[in-house]
């Protein structure tokens, strides 16, 4: 799976979110801060969802995996 950043340079300096992902967007002074901010905020989603997730599931019969995409 791949996913896509998109940074936007702005006047306090880069804007970035990932287009497959609603809710990981960051900003940052630099390109390179932008980046870093971005993959912490994907991490974070993804945390969250996986926590509200497991919450929902709580004594269901489910199987949970690994995707391997």
């Amino acid at each position: 799976m791949k996913l896509t950043a998109v940074f936007e340079k702005v006047p306090e300096g880069y804007i970035g979110f990932v287009e497959e992902l609603p809710g990981a967007n960051t900003q940052g002074e630099t390109l390179d801060e932008a980046r870093a901010n971005l993959a912490e905020a994907v991490e974070l989603v993804l945390e969250a969802n996986r926590m509200l997730a497991e919450e929902m599931l709580v004594g269901r019969d489910c199987i949970r995996e690994p995707l391997a995409a």
